[in-house]
This record gives C-alpha cells, structure tokens and sequence, in this order.
C-alpha cells in the first residue's frame, strides 16, 4: 500500500510539473529539438529491464504500449501550433490540466486493479512502457503538425 500511495504522489507532482513546462514553454517558440528531446531523454529509462525485476512479457509490452498511444489521442487532439511574428508557437490548451490529471486517475485505477496480480516491478516496467508510448506517439504527432506549419511559414 505504501508503494502504491507513494507512486501516486509522485506521479501527480510530475503531472502537475508537466503543466508548468507545458505553459511555460509556451511562450517561447517551438522547434524541433524541443519536440523530438523529451521521448529521447525518456528512452534512456529502459535501461530498467537490464534488471530481471523490471522485465515484462512480450503480450505485456504491447498491451502497455497500445494503452500508451491510445492515452496519447487525448494529447494530440489539444496539441495545436500557431504563427505569431514569424515563429511556431504550441498554443496552451485550457483542457490540457484536466487530460494529464484524467489520465493520472486512470493510470491510478489500473494500478489499482492490477496491483495484486502482478509485481511492483512488473507494474513499473509496463507504466513505463505505457508513459513511454504516450510520449513517443505524441511527440511523432507534435513533430508532424510543426512540420506542416513550417511549410506555411515557407
């Protein structure tokens, strides 16, 4: 139970961080780098499954993938860029607080069910999988709507 509650905690102060970043980087212009970094940086989390404890089954990592890109819809849909003075600006979308704590307490009540069939590293090693194809799908889409507005700025 204790791993359960301090998991929770700390992933709603990484949410809520997530939305200062979010807001904060907004005000500044968008490029590639700062789309394509995160997921990059994230990737190096798999190191995790080195250790026997973290590893999945096969069926087990695509489940969480696929939850992942599923959650990553609600992302992509409020992603959105626009032209101010020359330069792509991600406009900050007033849903996307309630998204990131949503999925939180979704992510919440499937560790919940979860939680007493599988162990704690197992559990980790699927959240991980799934925050990771969140982050993947939702970047590959950001990077393809920059894309199309640099095309305009052309």
């Amino acid at each position: 139970m204790f791993w359960l509650a301090a998991s929770t905690i700390i992933a709603a102060i990484m949410a809520t961080s997530m939305i200062f970043i979010r807001l904060k980087a907004s005000k500044k212009p968008a490029s590639v780098k700062k789309i394509i970094l995160p997921p990059l940086f994230m990737s190096t989390g798999a190191f995790m499954f080195l250790f026997p404890v973290f590893r999945v089954e096969l069926l087990q990592v695509f489940e969480a993938v696929l939850v992942g890109v599923i959650f990553s819809v609600f992302l992509i849909k409020t992603s959105k860029f626009e032209i101010k003075g020359g330069s792509i600006y991600l406009i900050p979308s007033k849903s996307f607080v309630f998204i990131l704590f949503g999925l939180l307490l979704v992510r919440i009540i499937i560790k919940l069910v979860i939680g007493s069939t599988i162990s704690l590293g197992e559990m980790s090693g699927m959240f991980f999988l799934l925050a990771f194809g969140m982050i993947f799908s939702w970047r590959l889409a950001m990077l393809y709507k920059f894309k199309q507005m640099e095309k305009k700025l052309e």
